[in-house]
């Protein structure tokens, strides 16, 4: 009998923050449920694959870091493949698939997957499989689990179309004799490769939610004087709660069915109720449900209790961050602003070595809110062993490739420096996440609720109640007291609490010393899941350790202010968007909202080369910025003014979507046939208005243009609109 082997594929991930590397070892662990093995590896591992001699479907899933640039373990393959030595057909036996991760928010959107993808088609290779563009700023499942459930048929139509070259290729070396069969010329593992998907749909595994009373009771934990085992155990249940049965973590897809219900026709009008987190209606809550795989466990986790505690920030020490203090907060909205928007000024004159250009950026380390740390300990029933010492490991039977202990959690440290700075706490949990809570669930209807949100026929749901509202971990336990965690659970799947990026707004030319920074405190509102609104994360720690003594418009400054807290930066330059070298290219930037903060720096900057080379030729600038209304929320009116006075800004435009129009206004664009007659609203709208002068700075004078900010998709869409050709100096921001 011929011995089965399964048909492999590579796969390979480039990532920087452990996102593209995640999704990568989940398709891996899932792989083989498809019949199939995938032969994992990092792309800086070089010595594991060998894409020159590869014959098998090579599946890419990389992210983008920084200004569109690889992530650092993908550098070194970015440079290799875009050596100019590499011949047109030097990956023209390779057959591929790639998925790209990127934030519109942020500049060159998914760069590094377009680089790698541009670079293989150059080199010959074949795409098996459309890309996918997995944008985080609206949330990557939206177009990563559709794209993953895709895969498999076209991994599966691609080694059927290499079994189909291979057959052919024996079949004409051995000549085209009517004597021979199937099985004579083909080798058992290419038969094999052709009958994957029947294998699978008679492996098909459906499942029905067991009722409650199937459930196992909750083991209670053992614990010693010194050290308690978290690993396995969860605070107890609550009064009358049932505790849960263990599952398998082998199927890629599970179909639950939905629990029997039994109606009686009481006479009484039927009121149907509103549909939240907690809650599905029909069709979903009546739907039998394709839920992810279970996540396999990894990590050992225990408490030891020790004698001291290191200091919080201890850890936290590196040589690229800085200590630095807030010297001066200002409020740049009118109180009654829908948005409130601060100016911070950060002291770096004890740091010589933090040279700062306009257009750079630099990170805030932020730790989680104390009460929501306090809040979790207690939902996990650790509040009491809060100071005790954390031990993690690999699980003996740990069955997760590629397993290891998340490196940026450091040794000897706390269960509360844990929560505060190692993991990001208001996560939005995925659905991999919400699967293995469900193992975690006493309550039957909470337990079949959580199976709908992580279920592909929940993913409306999911979006709507999880997703969108950012609902975080701690919010998503509240509404589901029968979920038990363990602590090892969280750590598994919650990722590292990473620092918020800020733009410069300002140039030291002008503020020596000095670094500012703009930013809206952002508001989540309340929601199903979340009973009060709160602030973001960073831009609420900022607010609170400045509010005491905030400058509010209007309101002279203190000079016996009070000495403000200390924070925890770091530069990230940037040298793609900066301002031409060149002073006479003439250069367009695009800001509304705080999108202008960082041109704040380009016209500081701008004016200072003004003043120190009056002799020289300068070429124009342009300013689009738009807010709400011109009273409340014009940022940094006066000095955008000033700039405009003094020739520093050669045009300034700007637009307010809120405002009333003046009575002569709307007569004026009741009567227009163009749009220049009419009132601006929204920045696009000035960018159309002046697009002739656009498009001659841009084509005729080389010019370049800049965009931050909200509107950045809106802005490059009009500008391409109008320039239509995609080869023009646009800069990296577009």
């Amino acid at each position: 009998m011929p011995c089965e082997v399964k048909p492999r594929f590579v796969l390979l991930y480039g990532s920087q923050k452990g996102q593209a590397q995640s999704i990568a070892e989940g398709v891996a662990e899932v792989a083989e449920e498809h019949g199939l093995v995938a032969e994992l590896s990092c792309l800086s591992h070089n010595e594991k694959y060998n894409l020159e001699k590869e014959k098998s479907p090579v599946v890419f899933i990389v992210s983008t870091t920084g200004d569109g640039e690889p992530p650092d373990n993908a550098l070194r393959f970015v440079r290799r493949i875009k050596k100019k030595t590499l011949s047109t057909d030097h990956y023209k036996h390779l057959s591929y698939a790639l998925l790209a991760l990127g934030d519109t928010n942020y500049a060159n959107f998914c760069n590094c997957g377009k680089t790698i993808e541009r670079r293989l088609q150059e080199l010959g290779a074949k795409q098996f499989y459309a890309t996918g563009y997995a944008d985080d700023g609206v949330g990557l499942e939206v177009v990563v689990d559709p794209w993953l459930d895709g895969l498999w048929k076209a991994i599966k139509g691609a080694l059927s179309k290499m079994a189909s070259d291979r057959t052919g290729y024996l079949k004409g070396e051995a000549g085209d004799s009517p004597q021979e069969t199937p099985d004579s010329s083909i080798p058992d593992v290419q038969l094999n490769l052709l009958s994957i998907a029947e294998r699978q749909n008679c492996e098909s595994v459906r499942a029905s939610v067991e009722p409650v009373s199937k459930f196992a009771s909750a083991a209670s934990p053992s614990a010693s004087a010194t050290q308690t085992a978290v690993s396995d155990l969860r605070p107890a249940s609550p009064a009358g709660s049932p505790g849960l049965a263990s599952q398998s973590h082998g199927d890629a897809s599970v179909s639950t069915s939905a629990p029997e219900t039994k109606t009686k026709d009481t006479g009484v009008p039927h009121v149907e109720l509103a549909a939240s987190l907690t809650r599905s209606l029909p069709p979903l809550s009546e739907s039998s449900l394709n839920v992810p795989a279970l996540p396999p466990l990894y990590l050992d986790v225990s408490l030891q209790e020790v004698d001291s505690v290191e200091r919080m920030d201890g850890l936290l020490n590196k040589d690229t961050l800085y200590e630095v203090s807030i010297s001066r907060a200002v409020q740049l909205t009118r109180g009654d602003s829908v948005k409130m928007a601060l100016l911070l000024e950060l002291d770096i004159s004890a740091y010589p070595t933090i040279t700062h250009q306009p257009g750079d950026s630099f990170d805030v380390f932020c730790p989680n809110r104390g009460t929501e740390v306090e809040d979790m300990l207690r939902r996990l029933g650790l509040h009491e062993q809060r100071n005790h010492r954390v031990h993690i490991s690999l699980r003996k039977d740990n069955k997760k490739r590629g397993a290891q202990v998340p490196p940026y959690i450091p040794q000897n440290i706390s269960l509360l420096y844990l929560l505060t700075w190692c993991l990001e706490i208001r996560h939005v949990p995925k659905k991999a996440f919400l699967r293995a809570l469900v193992e975690h669930t006493g309550d039957a209807v909470q337990r079949r609720r959580l199976q709908e949100l992580c279920s592909k026929q929940g993913t409306a749901d999911y979006n709507l109640y999880v997703r969108d509202p950012s609902l975080s971990v701690l919010e998503l336990l509240s509404a589901f007291p029968s979920c038990m965690p363990p602590l090892s659970l969280l750590i598994e799947h919650l990722p590292k609490l990473q620092p918020r990026p800020y733009s410069a707004a300002s140039s030291c030319l002008r503020h020596p010393g000095k670094l500012h920074f703009v930013f809206n405190v952002v508001e989540f509102p309340a929601c199903s899941g979340r009973p009060a609104g709160r602030r973001g994360l960073c831009t609420g720690w900022l607010f609170d350790l400045i509010n005491p003594v905030l400058v509010f418009p209007g309101k002279a400054e203190s000079s016996g202010s009070p000495a403000l807290p200390k924070i925890h930066v770091s530069l990230r330059p940037n040298c793609s968007f900066r301002p031409p070298s060149d002073l006479s290219v003439p250069f367009i930037m695009v800001g509304p909202g705080t999108g202008v903060a960082p041109f704040i720096g380009f016209l500081q900057q701008r004016e200072k080369e003004r003043q120190e080379n009056p002799e020289a030729t300068f070429g124009e600038t342009w300013l689009f910025f738009g807010c709400r209304h011109r009273n409340q929320d014009y940022l940094f009116r006066e000095e955008l003014e000033d700039f405009e006075s003094s020739g520093t800004l050669s045009h300034l435009k700007v637009c307010f979507s809120r405002d009333d129009q003046e009575e002569e206004e709307e007569e004026e664009a009741e009567a227009a046939t163009t749009i220049s007659a009419a009132r601006c609203k929204y920045v696009q709208h000035n960018l159309l208005l002046h697009s002739q002068q656009i498009t001659d700075i841009l084509l005729k004078r080389n010019g370049c243009i800049f965009v931050c900010g909200g509107e950045r998709e809106r802005a490059r869409g009009v500008c391409r609109r109008e320039m239509k050709t995609g080869r023009l100096n646009l800069g990296v921001v577009l």
